[in-house]
């Protein structure tokens, strides 16, 4: 099963509010397992960066100045995508300036309910009581994330990659009971199938008669022997 983790870093927290898409980051996971395929994008948000978004990410409208536009970009992003589920942390958040984005160059929204997970859902399930930040998360199950000075999205995602795994269960996840119907049935059928093996005659493993003589002549030439004494006694 293959399926996209990704984050996002925006201007601010509302795209309805007139926040925008700056940065989207993803990764690719086959059977839970990361691919080494991503993809990582800057957007120019067509606006000004907020001091205190800048203080989160550290992109600057100097460094995003000559950035494509996503409308402009927004195909390769799709691409990447794909069909897969869409795996996200508080994905409400980054679904929101996802869909946004994309609806307002004339596209049709990828993140629906069918479609994502949220990791912070199934942590909170999972950790009732806890902290579930993404940080907190990384802590809890032991993720290296001592290089994560500033949010971003790629750096994120691989990290939330890591999380989610976790969550369902760790590296184990395949070694759970078998339920799939198809694949009992099969094991069933191999089962019942009779094994032929080859009929080996019995072996006949009685010393012969020049055996025994030469058995006899090695004792006889052993000089007071432990097992006389013991029959002796």
């Amino acid at each position: 099963m293959r399926e996209i983790v990704f984050d996002t870093e925006t201007t601010g927290l509302s795209f309805g509010g007139g926040d925008r898409l700056v940065e989207i980051g993803c990764v690719e996971l086959v059977n839970r397992v990361e691919t080494g395929r991503t993809f990582h994008a800057y957007y120019h948000p067509e606006r000004s960066m907020p001091a205190e978004a800048y203080a989160i990410h550290g992109l600057s409208e100097t460094f995003l100045s000559d950035k494509p536009v996503f409308a402009a970009a927004v195909a390769d992003l799709l691409d990447f995508l794909g069909h897969a589920p869409l795996v996200a942390h508080n994905a409400g958040f980054d679904f929101a300036f996802l869909n946004g984005e994309l609806g307002r160059c004339g596209f049709q929204p990828v993140c629906t309910k069918t479609r994502y997970v949220d990791t912070l859902q199934i942590a909170r399930s999972r950790h009732p009581g806890a902290k579930h930040s993404l940080d907190a998360l990384c802590g809890r199950y032991g993720i290296d994330r001592s290089h994560r000075v500033l949010h971003g999205a790629l750096l994120d995602a691989q990290l939330l990659a890591q999380v989610y795994v976790e969550l369902l269960g760790g590296r184990q996840i395949g070694l759970g009971l078998v339920d799939d119907a198809a694949v009992v049935a099969a094991v069933a059928t191999a089962a019942a199938v009779p094994v032929a093996r080859p009929v080996r005659a019995p072996r006949h493993f009685a010393a012969s008669a020049g055996e025994l003589a030469a058995h006899a002549a090695f004792m006889a030439r052993i000089s007071d022997p432990i097992w006389g004494a013991a029959a002796a006694g």
